[in-house]
């Protein structure tokens, strides 16, 4: 068992994508929303590599591949452009810088996101492996980024459908990544049991 003191620190990739975010016509949520959670759920010290970047496919795809070949994050998420509408092309982007897609991840998440709402289905959220990096498309909601994150919990807070974050340590360590711990109030990180 790795203590806390001995954990490595992590570079993790935070992206959001809105056109009026970007264009300071209101203020980011995005970005805090997932460096708050991040920081309540991993005991890691993160270091954050923050983009905010209107939805433009070109642009997207050249951030990602920055924040993976460049910066090598573990872990990219970004937040927003994944719905129906033309300019959301998070997706596109995503999918377009991939070396392979994990589709759990996208499954998952409407899973989660349809406990709440029944748009859920139009969510087009993907989960994909560059390299040595996970890339995951949240929702562009605070509450929905968390609520993806840690999944769907009674009111005696027993787990009903589980949060994608629960994955995301075994995943990064099965690619050769760090290994990340997570404060289990927030979410455990599930790991198979060692023969």
């Amino acid at each position: 068992m790795t203590h806390p003191h001995h954990l490595p620190s992590v570079k993790i990739g935070i992206v959001s994508i809105s056109d009026r975010a970007s264009a300071g016509v209101y203020t980011d949520e995005g970005l805090p929303a997932l460096r708050d959670w991040l920081t309540r759920a991993l005991k890691n010290t993160v270091e954050f590599e923050e983009r905010l970047i209107p939805d433009e496919q070109p642009l997207i795809e050249s951030t990602l591949i920055e924040l993976c070949d460049i910066q090598s994050c573990a872990l990219i998420l970004t937040t927003g452009g994944t719905g129906p509408s033309p300019r959301d092309v998070t997706p596109e982007a995503t999918l377009a810088v991939a070396h392979r897609v994990m589709p759990g991840f996208g499954e998952q998440m409407r899973q989660i996101s349809l406990h709440y709402v029944p748009t859920a289905i139009l969510s087009r959220q993907v989960g994909v492996i560059r390299g040595t990096s996970l890339i995951l498309n949240l929702p562009g909601r605070p509450k929905a980024i968390a609520e993806t994150l840690e999944g769907v919990k009674n009111t005696d807070g027993d787990t009903l459908v589980h949060g994608i974050f629960s994955s995301v340590p075994y995943c990064i360590e099965l690619m050769g990544g760090v290994y990340l711990e997570t404060h289990e109030d927030v979410v455990k990180a599930f790991r198979p049991k060692k023969k």
